[in-house]
């Protein structure tokens, strides 16, 4: 029955991390590239960007012209018995336009295209923070992959102990409770495989969501190299390539730019913009005997003695210090997370270094050791459950430091703005 289980357990195990489908394992570029291209997030977006590109044509738009027609002096009843209602009549058309002054609409065409600059860093921010969950869900996925490895090796090779327990037993060599203790402690192997296999099944249905595929979970899989590398260069390097790459940081120094756009289009629409008017009238109501047909032309200049636009001035003006210092901020918080970010991968090569040097190779050897020596009467079954579990818990314990690792290196790359670390 046990072997039933385990062929079942390894045939689970292989689906999920050998698809037998035509499609192949996405490498980390590969699967970049897909979510980049199918994130619906994403894509909703990157078109408010584009909407923003269409408000500046709303910006750049010049007031429109006023053209006006009327008529008066119609007759409309008949004087001294005569009725002749087109004698008198006057038409008059009329043409009129305000002139901006003070470059208004270039200022507010210019507020507009940095608007539309911040709307590009802000959804390359967006994007920056989904490709690291995108990249922690792929890490999650070869974790989870590697452990389902371990899981399986391990439990093969308990079984193998067990059916050389179980011909001791029947030698005679072997107590009936000792054998019972060591049988018992298989279901421990079983759980670890079952989990690993419901993580990885878990990890896979996160990262197909994120990619907006509806590819069944059995043939999707991830690839790439699970290991780490000591690397790292100086802390100043980081902050340095974080300073010039965060589109974060550059959103809000274009925000302080804007800021100070803003202001210069307030003090300009606190000038006064004059309307300009001609007109042509015929058959016109005066006493001049040859102005049947007269030209006109007047200039209309608002007296702006009350609202020169004074609060929007106070506001843009307050509004510049208020982003220069959301713009330091952001500064801080940049050299914060990159500070944090390296001292996380420190942490992790400093502790994995020993376990790829020394650890699991000794953890192997005293399992194999202590196993031999058990199972030709030399050690106790303490030891040897004592030993098999060592050994587990380091090799668990190693894969689980690879992937902080590589997590903490997706943070780096997330805290620089760039892939600093493969």
């Amino acid at each position: 029955m046990k072997t039933f289980f385990l062929f079942l357990a390894t045939v689970f195990c292989v689906m999920a991390v050998e698809p037998a489908t035509a499609q192949q394992p996405l490498t980390w570029e590969q699967l970049k590239a897909r979510f980049e291209a199918a994130n619906p997030q994403l894509k909703a977006d990157a078109l408010s960007v584009d909407e923003m590109k269409a408000a500046e044509v709303t910006a750049s738009l010049r007031p429109n012209p006023q053209f006006t027609a009327s008529t008066d002096g119609t007759q409309i009843a008949p004087h001294n018995g005569t009725w002749q209602p087109l004698t008198g009549t006057s038409m008059q058309t009329t043409l009129s336009y305000l002139h901006e002054r003070d470059r208004k609409r270039e200022l507010r065409q210019q507020s507009a295209h940095q608007g539309t600059e911040i709307g590009a860093s802000t959804h390359a921010d967006l994007e920056r923070n989904l490709i690291f969950n995108l990249r922690a869900l792929y890490v999650a996925t070869l974790e989870a992959k590697e452990i389902c490895r371990l899981a399986k090796q391990d439990l093969e090779y308990y079984d193998h102990i067990i059916q050389i327990s179980r011909d001791r037993f029947k030698a005679g060599d072997l107590a009936q409770i000792d054998l019972d203790r060591i049988e018992l402690l298989r279901v421990q192997y079983e759980s670890e495989l079952q989990q690993a296999l419901v993580n990885l099944r878990t990890s896979k249905i996160q990262l197909l969501q994120l990619l907006n595929d509806h590819t069944p979970v059995a043939e999707f899989d991830v690839t790439g190299s699970y290991e780490f590398a000591d690397v790292l260069k100086p802390l100043e390097e980081y902050r340095s390539a974080a300073l010039d790459s965060r589109p974060d940081l550059r959103a809000s120094l274009q925000a302080l730019e804007q800021a100070n756009t803003n202001h210069k289009l307030a003090i300009a629409n606190g000038s006064t913009d004059p309307t300009f008017s001609s007109w042509y009238t015929w058959n016109s109501s005066n006493n001049n005997p040859n102005g049947l047909q007269t030209l006109g032309l007047s200039v209309n200049v608002p007296l702006r003695i009350f609202d020169r636009n004074q609060g929007e001035k106070q506001r843009t003006l307050i509004d510049i210090d208020r982003n220069r210092q959301i713009t330091e901020a952001a500064r801080n918080q940049v050299f914060s997370d990159v500070d944090s970010a390296y001292a996380q991968v420190e942490s992790s090569v400093a502790l994995l270094t020993p376990y790829k040097a020394r650890y699991n190779d000794q953890a192997l050897r005293v399992r194999e050791t202590v196993s031999y020596a058990y199972l030709h009467g030399g050690a106790s079954l303490m030891d040897f459950l004592n030993a098999q579990s060592d050994y587990r818990q380091v090799q668990l314990a190693y894969v689980q430091l690879i992937a902080s690792y590589l997590t903490a290196a997706g943070q780096l790359n997330l805290a620089a703005g760039t892939e600093v670390l493969p």
